[in-house]
């Protein structure tokens, strides 16, 4: 229908995928905190997943742009499935199991009050929920996108 601006069309619309789950997040922060900061714009976590909504939308528009079953739409679902169970998966261990060492750290200062050391930044991955309506956001842009462009 049209051309898309700025070229590329997989990376404008897996941006534009990115961006809006952010702006979503944003809202919902606003809605049950009462506040919003450009921090939390920027950060990971949250719903929906802006990772999920930006590697599915790459994979659904690669597919409709070079096959289905072309080895490039092969590529992006496997890169778009390792970064999903990732943010899942793996950070959300990481995250609880930083939970844990900081209270660890917490006990072990009111043994020996004089040591310092700083704690670990605990960074949460994603519920299986927030991901999967990241993808779900992610295949509605590329689907939009790949019928408007």
């Amino acid at each position: 229908m049209f051309d898309i601006p700025l070229g590329n069309q997989i990376l404008v619309l897996s941006g534009l995928s990115w961006a809006l789950a952010q702006v979503i997040k944003g809202i919902i922060q606003r809605i049950v905190e009462g506040t919003f900061t450009l921090e939390q714009f920027l950060a990971s976590g949250g719903m929906p997943s802006s990772h999920s909504a930006l590697v599915t939308c790459c994979a659904v528009t690669t597919g409709f742009l070079y096959g289905f079953d072309s080895g490039l739409f092969a590529l992006a679902c496997l890169f778009a499935i390792v970064v999903m169970y990732d943010a899942c998966h793996v950070r959300r261990s990481s995250g609880e199991q930083a939970k844990v060492v900081n209270e660890m750290l917490r006990s072990l200062q009111e043994i020996r009050p004089n040591m310092s050391q700083q704690e670990l930044k605990v960074v949460m991955g994603h519920t299986t929920l927030q991901v999967f309506f990241g993808a779900l956001l992610g295949l509605a842009v590329a689907l939009l996108g790949v019928w408007l462009f």
